[in-house]
């Protein structure tokens, strides 16, 4: 879940200044004008070189954009003088903490998928900013897409002191002259020979050449030039950041999800769109020269018809349009294409799928183990049938109430589902036994719907009891706040709704379902004839369907889509053959047939979970996990059995019998659980100085310290997270240096 705070981010720009200055003249004046905006809970400012980071914490009870929308009205609304010239304080990305879903780096790699460089990492910026970057941010539900590494390319104006003393030009002019050359100018229109032409001045920079003809000044009527008082060239600009990838620099990017949208389908989004702009991507032809001279490529680019060289460097576009014409094995090989491919290093897609899949494991074992023990102590197999189906049922509900009211389905708000079953199945039980007990003490001429009806209605008011002291019990967490409340809230709300779900279905559905499942012995001819073979015919349809869908064959997709488990239509089948071969079983063995059924279908269900669980891991193979499985869960029914059946009534005779003695071990439960919670110190704190300074009273101490404060305790995630940090003087030379090596280190 997303415990981070309400907050919009405002950045500004200050380029060469130091965090003193960017805090005094931007950071300071900024907070004090963004405290004025209603449902603000505090404000935090970050101030460092040539930049600054305004975090601007709402109340939770605030909207989120309708946040963005008063910060952004307090920005425009700033006086003049307010912040220095030239910065433009901006809001950040609408979106949180955790929206970082999908990071990537850009590579060169050749037809066959191999990693063959041949790019800077100036090109490789180049390409993020102007094709990759755009392409991903109008993917649907993203709302940025963040360039990280390489260098970003930008025009570089070296002036030379002398010529400008010769020229008498200052360094203001020049940069006036170069800040205003970059622009088109308009003008009016002129008429000739009744034709309209309009008029317009030419000033966007395309090239070095273009900057260098930019005038400063006129002598004698003779311009000055940037060219004539300093050097133009292309080179990187000052960088703060940087990426590296397994010990090398690489140059990548970050899509942070939109708020509110949905992560999974926002990742799917951006690959479509990864999918879209891989096709045009930048390619240029790489040649080894240590396999041919200089000389036999240029006589192999004459015998193809086409330039090898263009302006002293290799003619990219000519190579890749000719390697591209010939089939792969015709390529020279020399020679091979290297075009820019977008290669994830993140993607939150597995972590999103594993955490469901994890709990639907989980809930799925939970289901399967709990249809075992109802199988087992209620010895029906129709009830049996009957609770089992209550827990998908209430489980889909509760899947339904999240989707309605908005509860997103994380670790946490599933959890509180797993949490849930036992309760749920308890509702189940309590109204099976009572029907079933009803309708054995009932005659056999009794009305089976009053029947169900009375045994419903006699249970109902208990079971709603039951359920409601549960659910108001979480009633403070739902009032929780801050960080805790985004935590524990969805688990509240999900363990309400299964729940309520499966009030709804026990009160609702099992009752008429009874009235079906349990009305006893079939006396129309006709359906007893008609449910065996119909039996039979539908378990060998299921059979076959499942054979051929495990044949190597092509196009099986609709049969892939209706088949079920060969299993399935084994105990269909066997159902069936059974109905059909009744009357001519004996009498005696005939009793044993629900019993039989009931244990089979324990079986049943004791493969089924094991195949689905494998405790013991795959490597141990199918027998071993099995006997695993049966001494567990068996072990453990046996136990209870044995407690219900042999220990209880001693137990409680004895208890009953010595309560004096018997209420000393709760008493030291509250004892324990006191010192546990509070801290032994706290519950003591009475006792006298001296006695809390011996060796004894301080190892209790010590022992029971209580619990902390902090509302979320350390988590063992399976995972490392490496942070290094350098010194604050260190250059960004320095720290990516330190940064390679230990990754080089770390990957071997």
């Amino acid at each position: 879940p997303d415990i981070g705070e309400n907050q919009q981010i405002v950045f500004s720009q200050w380029m060469g200044r130091s965090p003193q200055d960017v805090e005094d003249q931007i950071g300071y004046p900024l907070t004090v004008a963004l405290l004025g905006i209603p449902e603000v809970k505090t404000i935090r400012s970050y101030s460092m070189f040539g930049f600054s980071t305004i975090y601007v914490i709402f109340n939770e009870k605030a909207e989120f954009y309708w946040s963005r929308s008063r910060v952004l009205e307090k920005l425009n609304s700033l006086p003049p003088d307010t912040l220095p010239e030239g910065v433009q304080p901006t809001l950040g990305p609408d979106a949180t903490a955790l929206g970082q879903i999908f990071w990537y780096t850009l590579e060169g790699h050749d037809p066959d998928g191999n990693v063959v460089g041949g790019w800077d990492l100036r090109e490789l910026r180049t390409a993020q900013d102007w094709y990759v970057r755009y392409a991903l941010a109008s993917a649907e539900g993203i709302s940025e897409v963040a360039s990280i590494g390489g260098f970003v390319q930008e025009y570089q104006i070296d002036v030379d002191p002398d010529a400008m003393r010769a020229n008498k030009v200052s360094l203001e002019q020049v940069f006036n002259a170069v800040r205003m050359s970059n622009v088109d100018v308009g003008a009016r229109t002129i008429e000739l020979n009744k034709a309209e032409y309009v008029i317009r001045g030419l000033g966007f920079v395309e090239n070095i050449g273009d900057l260098e003809k930019t005038v400063l000044k006129g002598s004698d009527n003779v311009p000055i030039t940037v060219k004539d008082v300093a050097t133009v060239s292309l080179g990187p600009a000052l960088r703060r950041g940087a990426l590296d990838k397994e010990g090398a620099e690489a140059v990548g990017g970050v899509c942070v999800v939109r708020y509110g949208y949905n992560p999974l389908e926002a990742i799917k989004n951006v690959k479509e769109k990864v999918a879209e702009v891989s096709v045009g991507l930048p390619s240029k032809v790489l040649i080894d020269f240590k396999k041919i001279t200089p000389d036999k490529i240029t006589e192999y680019a004459r015998q193809h018809h086409f330039d090898a060289y263009q302006n002293d460097q290799l003619n990219d576009k000519a190579w890749v349009q000719h390697l591209r014409s010939l089939e792969r094995s015709e390529w020279p090989e020399w020679a091979t294409i290297s075009q820019i491919t977008v290669v994830p290093f993140y993607d939150r897609t597995g972590l999103i799928y594993e955490t469901l899949g994890t709990l639907n494991t989980a809930l799925t074992e939970e289901i399967l183990v709990t249809i075992i023990v109802i199988l087992i102590s209620v010895m029906h197999l129709r009830s049996s049938v009957l609770i089992s189906a209550l827990l998908p049922l209430a489980v889909l509900m509760c899947f339904i109430a999240m989707k309605t009211l908005g509860v997103d389905a994380n670790i946490v708000a599933l959890s509180g589902i797993a949490i849930a079953i036992g309760t749920m199945v308890d509702m189940g039980i309590i109204l099976c036994e009572n029907i079933l007990k009803q309708l054995d003490e009932a005659g056999p001429d009794a009305d089976r719907l009053k029947v169900i009806y009375n045994a419903t209605r006699e249970v109902a008011s208990a079971v709603l009891t039951a359920v409601s002291t549960t659910v108001i019990s979480f009633l403070p967490v739902f009032t929780m706040i801050g960080a805790e409340g985004k935590l524990f809230k969805p688990l509240a709300f999900t363990k309400t709704f299964a729940l309520i779900s499966s009030v709804i279905v026990a009160l609702t559905i099992i009752p008429p379902a009874a009235h079906i499942l349990f009305r006893g012995k079939v006396h129309s001819t006709s359906i007893k004839r008609f449910l065996p073979w119909s039996l039979v015919i539908l378990g060998m349809l299921i059979v076959l369907l499942a054979i051929l869908n495990m044949l190597p064959m092509e196009n099986t997709g609709f049969i892939g889509r209706f088949s079920l488990p060969w299993w399935v239509g084994a105990i269909v089948l066997g159902l069936g053959v059974y109905n059909l071969m009744e009357h001519r079983i004996p009498e005696r063995l005939r009793q044993f047939g629900p019993l039989a059924a009931n244990y089979l279908a324990v079986l049943v269900v004791g493969l089924i979970l094991t195949e689905h669980w494998l405790p013991l891991g795959p490597d141990k193979g199918f027998s071993q996990n099995l006997m695993f499985v049966t001494l567990l869960i068996g072990g453990l029914l046996a136990f209870f059995q044995f407690f219900q059946r042999v220990l209880y009534e001693p137990l409680l005779r004895w208890c009953l019998k010595n309560k004096l003695l018997f209420l000393s071990i709760p008493t030291l439960i509250l004892f324990l659980g006191g010192c546990a919670w509070l801290g032994f110190d706290r519950v003591f704190g009475f006792v006298p100085e001296p006695v809390r300074n011996t060796a004894p009273w301080k190892s209790m101490a010590a022992t029971f310290p209580g619990l902390g404060k902090e509302f979320m305790p350390p988590l063992d995630e399976g995972s490392f997270l490496y942070m290094p940090t350098t010194m604050p003087h260190a250059s960004i030379g320095e720290s990516m240096d330190v940064l390679q090596l230990q990754d080089k280190l770390l990957i071997s």
